[in-house]
């Protein structure tokens, strides 16, 4: 979709980028001027099909139009306020749909911040305060935030928590599934198990922090079984349940939260990305007990449920929440599974396509089965050249996440495969 020609604008601003933004971030030279749907436009005037959505953030399609219209109206309203200080509703409003959100027939409440990471930073502290416990157990694969206590629980040490610790005490991590590389659900039930005999007694425990489908782990869906299982045995301890649906919420899945393909009711659950349509918004959501069981202003926050994300998440959340808006991601994952279940058939470089609804993962591997982070890297650069967004995941960095704006046409996923495919060849990957 780009066309070769000069880059002025991009070549300033990387400049720019250089003089003043700390090297520590990381991202490639490319700057955006306009994004709609699931396009995007450069500051040069390149167009590209955008198969990450700001890291799951833009579920609903950049530059939603119900979204931008229900900002500009609270715009005019009033901005901050600082709801510990001075309540408005728009908060309560987004309170009562992220309850709805969360499976169970149970009654519930819920509790906004800015980010994941700080929604479970959050779902810890009332956890540990519900309980009286301190123990919190991960699992492998994990990604759970940058803040202390979230890359504590993040699995993958380089870019995340090499040399950035001491880490946060009385973390413990169990082993994840990960069928295509041979763990099954048993391993990791039989791993969880041995973890409460070596390292922590589980009457200590917390709770156990798990993602529906890992994100940044690599794409890895729990197996149709092991939620359930793993439910059981903390109901036996009187363990809590937090579900991490940061990245895998707000009908990136096909539902409201991935954990509804499972069938069980997580004591607490997180939420942020997509939840604000494009805004910094997260929350907890719980079993109204536990939300009401830390004491008077031991949770709260400056800009937590800020009145412009708040306007902006309503609106999101009630698109989640409808059934065509569901139907309709359902069908766009289903279309998108088809045909990369087809390019595996026939590129050997794809090792496993995986995911739910339209949350899917390509493993790239090397002859021997291996992970290949080098061809993996050459197809989303080469992807890129070509006018196609695409990002890496995983701890081996050989994951090819696709986070499809679930709005894209059908033309729109023809084309992104076509490019896709044409970059795996290109690689060598045939």
């Amino acid at each position: 979709m780009t066309t070769i020609h000069p880059t002025p604008n991009t070549d300033r601003l990387a400049a720019e980028r250089d003089q003043w933004v700390s090297s520590s971030v990381i991202g490639r030279p490319f700057f955006v001027e306009k994004a709609e749907g699931a396009k995007l436009w450069d500051v040069d005037g390149r167009e590209f099909l955008d198969f990450v959505g700001g890291i799951g953030t833009a579920n609903h399609g950049h530059s939603n139009p119900d979204i931008i219209a229900a900002v500009k109206e609270q715009l005019d309203e009033y901005l901050h306020q600082c709801f510990s200080l001075h309540s408005y509703e728009p908060y309560i409003d987004v309170c009562r749909l992220l309850c709805q959100c969360h499976p169970g027939d149970f009654e519930k409440k819920a509790f906004l911040a800015n980010s994941g990471a700080e929604a479970v930073e959050n779902a810890i502290k009332i956890a540990r305060y519900a309980t009286g416990r301190e123990g919190i157990i991960c699992l492998d694969n994990a990604f759970h935030g940058r803040t202390l206590m979230t890359m504590t629980l993040t699995a993958k040490v380089k870019p995340y928590k090499y040399a950035l610790g001491p880490a946060a005490p009385e973390v413990y991590r169990a082993t994840g599934p990960y069928p295509f590389r041979g763990i099954s659900s048993d391993d990791a039930i039989e791993g969880l198990h041995r973890l409460f005999k070596n390292q922590i007694d589980p009457s200590k425990v917390a709770a156990i922090i798990y993602e529906p489908v890992q994100g940044e782990g690599g794409f890895l869906p729990m197996p149709d079984d092991y939620p359930m299982r793993l439910h059981e045995i903390a109901a036996e301890h009187g363990i809590l349940i937090i579900a991490d649906e940061v990245q895998s919420g707000m009908g990136r899945t096909g539902t409201p939260s991935a954990v509804e393909h499972y069938g069980v009711t997580p004591d607490l659950m997180t939420w942020a990305k997509s939840m604000g349509g494009g805004l910094p918004i997260s929350g907890v959501s719980g079993r109204a007990e536990l939300m009401d069981c830390v004491h008077k202003g031991g949770l709260g926050g400056t800009y937590g449920g800020n009145p412009l994300s708040c306007a902006a998440a309503k609106v999101a959340i009630t698109q989640v929440l409808d059934s065509d808006f569901q139907d309709s991601a359902k069908a766009l994952g289903a279309r998108m599974r088809a045909r990369l279940d087809d390019a595996a058939k026939r590129i050997h470089a794809i090792g496993d396509v995986r995911g739910l609804g339209p949350m899917l993962g390509i493993e790239v591997v090397d002859a021997q089965g291996q992970p290949d982070a080098e061809t993996t890297a050459a197809v989303v650069n080469g992807a890129f050249d070509k006018g196609l967004v695409l990002m890496a995941a995983g701890v081996d960095s050989n994951v090819i996440r696709v986070l499809v704006p679930l709005v894209a046409t059908e033309a729109q996923i023809d084309a992104g495969m076509a490019i896709l495919e044409a970059c795996f060849e290109e690689a060598g990957a045939r």
